[in-house]
């Protein structure tokens, strides 16, 4: 293919011109699709920024598909990642007539595991009877679904506790030895993965199988000669999860919990696994209650500090390694305790790393949950083990979002994932910004730190919703500011309210857009991956920049390390990510040619602080107003247009 091919297939000519209805073609779209097609071909690092509305997903799987070549396509979501798979891939394939092979393939917890199910029915728990029925809702589904994606059945929502009882894990799957084998939904769709041409996986995944190829367990994706990432800007945060060394409550009472089922029908087996099972749950339980005096997240001196938890921690290590020797006396007798087996000595050995081994590269720290905790070992520096990734795959790496640059710039992006020369584009929005929206800076708010902050908020939006007869999403970076509005709205405002934490997102997103006047409150997960084209959506309003919060640990050390560099932390790191968040938020606004809306950015030190500039240097280019009579005449013209 030439780079005049490329233009021409997304071309107002081309075959997609002809055949998909409301199908525009656009410059930036063919930009994007030649500098794919020639990273490729070159095996190239691209960088490209893609503003909303350029067509991306076309940009990147025209190329692909046409290139001959292996090539995995990552998304930042499940959800993104269906929608690919199902909507939009059929649509490119079918206009180019491509005879390939495609697969999509997720983390193992998203397909049912027929040895769990088959385990859990026969264990006869008692459930009550919510429970119940979603296990007699996934046997029935069990008997029809070729798959196995748990995505399939709607009707057992996906915070279920019965998933986790009837999906599997790397450490208690039974592999060649699982009587389910042959027909293992895991194993099915890897298989197709291995012979396709074309994979469509998400970020999750994509990490835990660089990360495991790492460690020599083998490859779960095939040998790909392109990568490519959507949402990239989520990758840097991901690839830390997936190169830290973890272990949580959860992880610990699952092993107890399998290791008492693997006792069924062995002789003699749960007179020695009782005990040390028990002594092990207990352990945890009474680990977790010495945290309960500790903030939510810390560093781990945090915990050494403490002598309550130093012994309980001490305790958990030792019944840990009881019970790694019981299974090991157990492991010959059933291929279940051989693995409960490893999976103990395994977890066991890396407790003892992340308690013991303190060095300048990792940055230890713990979290807590409401039923349990995780401790971490996390890389201080991810450039390293990224770009040694990178070397062993040499394959084209195209990382693309709408938002990796800051004021026009990417190197805080390519710091961070060690791209040392990448190649680089940036690519406008087709939005007329000019006309289709207007940016509302409220005067006189206070700064984000005064205690009646949210309450001033509030005062400075409600005009601005009246201006817009609701339709409006407001954005907060805590859930505390959050609920806090949610308090000063209820029964101030005539439209309904939608708050983040009342409803599963999916469900909160569908009665919004019903609704046509809703008002929706949402914190971090609503900030990006939220589409909602039309009038049921004209205003986003942002109660304060989105700095991340400074109780993060691994945020901490690096801030410290790039000091001790030589680097001012706040404007080379907190900055520039504050910036990225920031411009997910503000994407939500104005999603196709038709859209119009408001943006309200409430946070005074865009206008009196140095470094607001470089935010407003970084948002799609929209006229700016700090006159409340400009949003009103904005609104006024919308309803005589």
């Amino acid at each position: 293919m030439t780079d005049s091919d490329i233009s021409a297939l997304l071309g107002a000519d081309g075959p997609f011109a002809r055949e998909l209805p409301n199908f525009a073609p656009r410059a930036a779209q063919q930009a994007m699709a030649r500098a794919v097609e020639h990273a490729i071909a070159e095996r190239e690092t691209l960088i490209a920024e893609a503003g909303t509305g350029t067509g991306k997903t076309y940009a990147y799987l025209v190329p692909a598909l046409l290139s001959g070549e292996r090539v995995i396509v990552s998304t930042g979501t499940k959800a993104l990642q269906d929608q690919l798979y199902f909507r939009d891939l059929p649509k490119v394939r079918s206009v180019l007539g491509a005879r390939l092979k495609t697969a999509l393939l997720k983390g193992r917890a998203n397909y049912l595991c027929l040895y769990r199910l088959d385990q859990t029915v026969r264990e006869g728990a008692s459930f009550d009877r919510l429970q119940a029925s979603q296990l007699a809702a996934i046997r029935a589904w069990s008997a029809r679904t070729k798959q196995g994606d748990r995505m399939e059945l709607a009707e057992v929502p996906e915070e279920s506790p019965m998933w986790p009882r009837v999906t599997s894990t790397p450490e208690n799957c039974l592999g060649v030895e699982c009587p389910f084998f042959d027909d293992c939904h895991v194993v099915k769709a890897r298989r197709e993965a291995q012979e396709a041409d074309l994979v469509v996986v998400n970020h999750h995944l994509l990490f835990a199988d660089l990360a495991l190829k790492q460690e020599g367990f083998g490859e779960i994706l095939p040998g790909a000669q392109a990568f490519i990432l959507d949402e990239a800007h989520q990758v840097p945060e991901l690839a830390g999860q997936f190169f830290s060394q973890s272990i949580s409550a959860r992880q610990l009472t699952e092993l107890a919990q399998d290791a008492l089922g693997e006792c069924n029908g062995i002789t003699g087996a749960i007179g020695l696994v009782l005990e040390p099972v028990e002594s092990l749950r207990e352990a945890v339980r009474k680990l977790r209650l010495a945290l309960d005096a500790l903030p939510e997240r810390g560093p781990f001196h945090l915990l050494e500090q403490s002598s309550t938890v130093r012994e309980a921690l001490h305790d958990v290590r030792e019944l840990l390694a009881a019970l790694t020797d019981v299974l090991a006396s157990q492991a010959e007798r059933s291929r279940g305790f051989a693995n409960a087996h490893e999976r103990a000595a395994l977890y066991s050995e890396r407790l003892d790393r992340i308690v013991e081994q303190a060095n300048e590269q990792d940055v230890r720290w713990y979290e807590l949950f409401p039923r349990g905790f995780a401790l971490h070992a996390t890389p201080l520096d991810l450039a390293a083990p990224m770009r040694a990734l990178r070397e062993r795959a040499q394959a084209a790496w195209i990382h693309t979002s709408a938002t990796l640059s800051v004021a026009g710039q990417f190197g805080h992006f390519a710091r961070q994932l060690g791209l040392d020369d990448p190649v680089t584009l940036s690519l406008e929005s087709p939005f007329d910004y000019a006309r289709q929206a207007l940016c509302y800076l409220p005067p006189a708010l206070p700064d984000p730190s005064a205690r009646d902050y949210t309450e001033r908020v509030v005062d400075a939006v409600l005009p601005v919703l009246h201006a817009s007869n609701g339709r409006a999403f407001l954005l907060f970076t805590s859930h505390r500011a959050l609920r806090r509005a949610a308090e000063l709205l209820e029964g101030r405002v005539p439209w309904p309210l939608f708050v983040q934490g009342t409803a599963p997102r999916h469900r909160l997103l569908e009665d919004f857009r019903a609704s046509g006047h809703g008002v929706l409150l949402g914190a971090a997960s609503f900030w990006e991956g939220v589409d909602v084209a039309g009038e049921a959506l004209s205003v986003v309003v942002i109660d304060k920049l989105p700095f991340a919060a400074p109780d993060d640990p691994v945020l901490q050390a690096r801030l410290d390390a790039l000091e001790q560099a030589g680097i001012n932390p706040f404007m080379g790191w907190q900055v520039p990510s504050a910036v990225i968040a920031l411009k997910q938020g503000v994407g939500r606004l104005i999603r196709d040619v038709h859209d119009r809306g408001v943006l309200v950015l409430c946070d005074p030190r865009l206008s009196t602080k140095g470094y607001g500039r470089l935010f407003l240097a970084s948002l799609p280019p929209m006229p700016r107003t700090k006159e409340l009579g400009d949003v009103q005449a904005f609104f006024a013209e919308t309803t005589t247009m």
